[in-house]
């Protein structure tokens, strides 16, 4: 049977490149995009097939399914972090009841693959701080670590108990050169590009010695695609793989940006986001992934930054 992918949750930050390079690599027609909301005229988005679907609603994500007899599905629809601190109930049941829908249809035998992401935020302040093992101690604080942590263990149930194959990545902080973050507390480091680019000032939310884990999003959707196109029988972790690529300060990241723009002056006034920031990894130990299937990545800090500051649109 051919691939036909669906991949939910297309506007956002990662669906709208996962889309574009997933396109590229099986046809146009064979990648469904979907989210809660038509997309804008002229779209990219709407170079090939696009329904209108809320991930809640389990009878119309069916229908869609067998319509264009998808796969493989790519669970994107989610709260993240800063936003669901604002609005947890909906936080949960956008996070969970949408990844029960998506389990469901491949434990009867819709799919053959499904990717959920996970995220750093499962860890906790109890974690290890750095180079963070891909099994241990995971307490989160935030609504959103929770939802992730407990759909962590839903995949590994389903895979266990009925044979489903859903992989999944615990993303860093993303950076991308084409779509802007939604709320998640690493999202300074892509505003920080176009304040810089401008000429402007930059006031960051977090304060200058905060270290996180974060990833440009070239590496993010190859290490998507290389684990979703990896052989079954590799994989030995059903919950979500640690992966890691940059990790870095706001100081480090001011640092790398002078060294184009020596001028650019950036200020610090941590907000409610550093006490999450607080609780995660500074670094992430992905051996496990790097044996598992290979991954690893393909951008350094610098490479980062001149990248951004040459493609990024103001």
């Amino acid at each position: 049977m051919d691939r036909k992918a669906l991949i939910i949750g297309a506007s956002g930050q990662i669906g709208s490149e996962l889309v574009a390079t997933l396109r590229g690599r099986i046809g146009n027609q064979n990648v469904v995009a979907s989210d809660i909301k038509e997309p804008d005229n002229g779209s990219e988005l709407l170079n090939g097939p696009f329904e209108v679907l809320d991930v809640m609603n389990g009878e119309l994500l069916k229908a869609i399914v067998e319509k264009h007899q998808i796969t493989e599905v790519y669970l994107l629809a989610a709260l993240l972090s800063a936003t669901a601190e604002k609005k947890p109930m909906f936080a949960w049941q956008l996070n969970m009841d949408g990844l029960f829908n998506v389990l469901n249809l491949a434990k009867e035998g819709s799919l053959k693959k499904v990717f959920w992401p996970s995220s750093i935020a499962v860890f906790g302040p109890s974690s290890p701080k750095y180079l963070t093992p891909q099994v241990t101690v995971m307490e989160p604080t935030t609504v959103y670590g929770i939802s992730k942590l407990a759909g962590e263990r839903w995949c590994e149930y389903y895979h266990k108990q009925y044979g489903v194959d859903v992989r999944s990545i615990r993303y860093p902080g993303l950076i991308s050169t084409k779509s802007l973050p939604g709320g998640g507390t690493t999202d300074y480091a892509v505003d920080i590009f176009y304040k810089a680019k401008k000429g402007e000032e930059f006031t960051c939310f977090l304060s200058e010695e905060t270290a996180l884990p974060m990833m440009f999003m070239d590496d993010a959707i190859n290490a998507t695609l290389n684990l979703m196109e990896a052989d079954k029988s590799c994989l030995t972790i059903h919950s979500s793989y640690n992966v890691a690529s940059l990790s870095f300060s706001p100081r480090q990241l001011t640092e790398a940006i002078r060294h184009i723009i020596p001028n650019f002056v950036v200020h610090y006034k941590p907000d409610f986001r550093q006490a999450i920031a607080d609780t995660w990894p500074a670094s992430i130990d992905d051996t496990v992934a790097r044996k598992d299937w290979g991954w690893k990545a393909e951008y350094g800090l610098q490479k980062m930054v001149k990248e951004m500051l040459e493609k990024i649109s103001v």
